[in-house]
């Protein structure tokens, strides 16, 4: 299947903001306020709700234990406030995608460009909130000036607009968030000790989430069955599908050139080791 513009302009950006959860700029500010990589992780993500409990923050993350949000929130908010925590984030983006690309290419022409187009995406994504709590909560933080962190902040709010219509995908095919990524490692994409550790799973837990899978005829000894892989493309299908909306502003061919745009910069970024699991699961083990 062709993939679609839009599609392929969110994938083709998305390195320039998940790379935040994984460099050490973030951990290091975390650890100023005395906070642990993982803790600081739930309330720099959580913080756009306040100064909330823990219940929300699972709700919307979806894939994370309940149990282990708890051990962050609302104990956090005693180390640091949510508006540090949010700036902190911002200036580990800053920080991390400066070294990564070069101060050069950061307040470069096609870095402006590229920001521009992407938040008129986000935008008009913000025009159209209902269902989708966390993108609502980024969506009213402010936003930066300079262009990388205006392109690091419009691609979190698409990626958050995305993620909250993946999760009532998610709901609607009664799949449940420790599913999830238990297929998900299943399709053989990323490595489920990774998930299991980053997300704060048991292994008890993981098995018996393979057992109910099993039992329903999504999972075998091989991995995914085929019933198992037409689900996940399913759901994939319809994220894709309310993701589109925020898309409209700029077209096909204002999504192509964001692609064109950004691609160079997230394989820079790649290749810099800005994007790397091993690291990511050594701070965030529990």
């Amino acid at each position: 299947m062709t993939e679609s513009p839009s599609r392929l302009a969110w994938r083709v950006t998305e390195p320039l903001h998940a790379m935040v959860y994984f460099v050490p700029e973030a951990p290091e500010r975390f650890a100023a306020f005395g906070l642990s990589p993982m803790d600081g992780y739930f309330a720099s993500r959580g913080a756009a709700f306040g100064p909330v409990g823990p219940e929300i923050v699972a709700a919307t993350f979806y894939n994370f234990n309940p149990a282990r949000v708890a051990r962050a929130l609302p104990a956090a908010w005693a180390k640091a406030s949510p508006e540090q925590l949010i700036q902190a984030r911002l200036e580990a983006a800053d920080a991390a995608l400066t070294r990564g690309l070069g101060a050069d290419v950061v307040a470069g022409p096609e870095m402006a460009e590229a920001a521009e187009l992407a938040r008129t995406a986000a935008e008009a994504a913000a025009r159209l909130p209902h269902g989708r709590p966390l993108f609502a909560a980024h969506s009213a933080l402010p936003w930066p000036e300079a262009p990388h962190l205006v392109l690091f902040h419009a691609q979190m709010l698409l990626r958050e607009f995305r993620g909250d219509g993946h999760v009532a995908a998610l709901l609607a095919n009664g799949v449940s968030g420790l599913d999830a990524i238990v297929m998900h490692a299943a399709s053989g994409e990323v490595d489920g000790r990774f998930l299991r550790a980053t997300r704060g799973w048991s292994r008890e837990q993981w098995a018996e989430a393979e057992d109910d899978l099993r039992r329903s005829g999504l999972y075998g000894d091989d991995g995914l069955t085929p019933a198992g892989v037409a689900l996940r493309a399913h759901i994939e299908e319809r994220t894709d599908a309310v993701a589109e909306a925020a898309y409209r502003a700029i077209g096909d061919e204002g999504c192509l050139r964001l692609a064109s745009l950004t691609r160079p910069l997230s394989r820079t970024i790649v290749k810099a080791g800005l994007l790397n699991p091993a690291a990511l699961a050594e701070q965030k083990a529990p």
